[in-house]
């Protein structure tokens, strides 16, 4: 469990366009076996330290006719952002991806910003 020791809690979220490799003829869309994309995202303000990320798929349009994989996660998380990454193998095709997170971590209070002269 991680605990944050702190009143200043932050909350940030989104949703990307990790590809859409079906207009283009991506990899994704037209390759086989291990692929992958990923895509840095930087927070609206830096966490204290690195903020506990979840992300999620919001749209996932694939080829009917294969089988269907992925594997998605954020990776390199830091105070300033994350990589949201998206993974496939064998056969199966996608065409695109939008991934949604949200990031909650300590964040500095402005109270605390003052300097003693």
């Amino acid at each position: 469990m991680r605990k944050i020791k702190s009143h200043m809690v932050g909350i940030d979220s989104g949703e990307i366009n990790l590809f859409s490799d079906f207009e283009n003829g991506g990899e994704m869309w037209t390759g086989e076996g291990p692929r992958e994309k990923r895509r840095f995202i930087h927070f609206s303000e830096p966490f204290m330290s690195a903020p506990s990320v979840s992300v999620g798929i919001s749209l996932w349009d694939t080829d009917a006719g294969t089988n269907l994989r992925m594997d998605i996660t954020a990776d390199g998380i830091n105070p300033e952002g994350f990589y949201a990454v998206f993974r496939t193998w064998g056969d199966t095709k996608v065409a695109r991806v939008r991934m949604s997170w949200q990031a909650i971590g300590q964040v500095a209070d402005p109270e605390d910003a003052w300097v003693l002269e």
